[in-house]
């Protein structure tokens, strides 16, 4: 009896185990993942929480997103409830949730567009944005949905012209790993995340995008024709495909 309840008890955890994005997304015939360094932002993306196979893409309002064709997975994490993570933002929010997660509160920094410098600590210290400077108005705070305003407050101000100038320009595409991503400041510019990189013996590449979208939607893993893996090898024909060259390809460090 004892040994029908230890099994129970372990099949119920298997099934509460959280699906993410290296268990979900095995490697392509040939190829193998590239196991990003430990504790690394790449490592973090990897093991990034999915939502159930089959949830669809939706906006910040509930309904269907018109990206949801192109839908593999869905990142679980929260959109919001306001037009607001579109692309650039949804980068920005994995980066620092990141950050966030390593209590590196420093480096959670971006510019405005603008090109004013906002950081995370001035934010959680009680200072807020007033006309490019910083005033103090509120009690220090560094929990968590004080995090998420912070970035409501990035989303708000910052977008692909700021971040693509952030970025550090990836010179060699053979050096792309998770994390990396694929960005075209514009307005409307648009830009793709790496979560995760498979490759074969001959060194070619494979690799996973992630997503937002106008109108502010769920993050989610992209696929084209059912096939979830990109390369730069071939053109794409999903909205922005453009993007996904050596040319357009940068990185956080």
């Amino acid at each position: 009896m004892k040994a029908f309840i230890l099994l129970l008890s372990l099949f119920f955890i298997g099934i509460a185990k959280p699906d993410h994005v290296s268990s979900r997304f095995k490697a392509p015939a040939g190829f193998q993942q590239v196991i990003a360094s430990p504790g690394s932002f790449g490592a973090w993306l990897q093991a990034l929480a999915l939502k159930p196979t089959g949830t669809p893409a939706r906006t910040y309002k509930g309904d269907i997103a018109r990206t949801n064709l192109y839908t593999a997975a869905i990142v679980d994490m929260s959109v919001g409830t306001q037009d607001l993570q579109q692309c650039a933002d949804a980068v920005m929010r994995l980066r620092s949730e990141y950050l966030y997660q390593q209590k590196n509160y420093k480096a959670i920094t971006f510019n405005f567009t603008s090109g004013f410098k906002c950081d995370f600590v001035h934010y959680a210290d009680g200072y807020r944005y007033s006309n490019e400077h910083w005033a103090l108005k509120a009690k220090k705070d560094y929990s968590y949905p004080n995090f998420l305003r912070y970035m409501n407050l990035i989303f708000s101000y910052a977008g692909t012209l700021s971040l693509q100038k952030e970025l550090k320009k990836v010179s060699d595409p053979n050096e792309l790993k998770a994390g990396d991503v694929f960005i075209r400041g514009g307005s409307p510019g648009h830009c793709f995340i790496v979560l995760n990189v498979a490759e074969d013996a001959r060194h070619h590449k494979k690799f996973l995008l992630a997503q937002s979208f106008m109108p502010a939607q769920n993050i989610q893993v992209l696929q084209e024709n059912g096939d979830p893996w990109f390369s730069l090898d071939k053109k794409s024909g999903i909205p922005y495909g453009e993007l996904i060259s050596q040319e357009y390809l940068k990185r956080f460090d």
